[in-house]
């Protein structure tokens, strides 16, 4: 999969694209149902399947823009996690826009000239059925489909996509994950809640509490998912490893804001060596939740808190049999 961080023109004079637009924000399954729909009309018309999105959320450029960084909603991938998502549903190309106050004041028709005929060269355009664009979100479907006959691109609808009579959103998606309905984000997304990310070094803090943990950055201040789960880990075994797993700010030791997965394995793989996970690029697939995130006292009141989470995610695992 080719990816563009820029909305220079993407492709060959003549050749355009099929495209569709949007934030895609978890890929779950009402876009993968787009994504599926927009990657057979590619192929039907012998066109790249490419996806424009926007980094950072639009609603995150709005929220800084009134002073009011809270009312930005909370994210449920990282841009890593996105793209892996993107390409795995077969997306030939992604163009990634930085959504700043030039685009976001663009007119409707300008976006249509300028980004979707000049830059992207789009021949079939996808939306969703809430789809509008342009300043002040002037623009919607029927400008949309009224402005493709002249330049030079069909224009086509997708409706809501359900799950058991519920509409299958973004939003929804958030609404399960800070409820800690793990059951619930997974049949939205059409797999287990999961980040990934390459494991870093940190303060060694687990190790000397007795619980050694793999540390990945979750690149966005408001993850949609926070508190302790039972995880596992692929990527440091043939087979995935269960864990107990922190998604937060770490109260407790106070490290600033910044958000952290911090995972303990309950039986590390031994052909690993004890610092054989640094480096390594894992996905931490989240299972059930615990708890929410705990200040507390002192460090041994940590050091059993952090005890007891073990205690039962293994109690958790032997339960499911694994």
């Amino acid at each position: 999969m080719r990816i563009t961080r820029s909305l220079h023109p993407a492709h060959p004079p003549g050749r355009g694209c099929a495209l569709t637009i949007g934030n895609f924000d978890g890929v779950h399954r009402g876009h993968q149902a787009m994504l599926a729909l927009l990657i057979n009309e590619a192929r039907h018309r012998g066109l790249p399947a490419c996806v424009l999105t926007f980094e950072p959320h639009p609603r995150d450029h709005f929220a800084r823009l009134a002073g009011q960084p809270a009312a930005a909603p909370a994210r449920i991938a990282t841009l890593r996690d996105k793209l892996a998502e993107l390409e795995r549903c077969g997306v030939d190309q992604v163009v990634v826009a930085r959504f700043d106050s030039a685009l976001a004041g663009m007119s409707p028709q300008a976006f249509i000239d300028d980004v979707l005929q000049r830059r992207l060269g789009a021949r079939y355009v996808l939306v969703g059925d809430d789809f509008s664009f342009g300043a002040r979100r002037a623009g919607n479907y029927a400008m949309l489909d009224a402005a493709g006959p002249g330049a030079g691109f069909d224009v086509a609808r997708m409706l809501s996509y359900e799950v058991h009579g519920l509409r299958v959103s973004s939003s929804a998606v958030r609404q399960a994950l800070a409820a800690g309905d793990m059951a619930q984000a997974e049949a939205l997304l059409g797999r287990p809640y999961g980040i990934s990310g390459h494991v870093l070094h940190g303060a060694k803090l687990g190790r000397d509490l007795g619980f050694r943990t793999l540390n990945l950055r979750f690149g966005h201040p408001k993850p949609a998912a926070s508190g302790i789960f039972v995880v596992q880990v692929h990527g440091l075994s043939p087979q995935p490893v269960p864990g107990v797993a922190s998604l937060g700010v770490r109260p407790t030791v106070e490290d600033g804001g910044r958000v952290l997965l911090e995972v303990h394995c309950l039986d590390w793989p031994a052909a690993l060596g004890p610092d054989g996970g640094y480096g390594r690029c894992v996905r931490v697939e989240l299972l059930h939740k615990l708890h929410d995130e705990r200040k507390y006292p002192s460090l041994e009141a940590l050091r059993a808190g952090i005890a007891q989470d073990t205690a039962e995610a293994r109690a958790w695992w032997a339960r499911r049999g694994g």
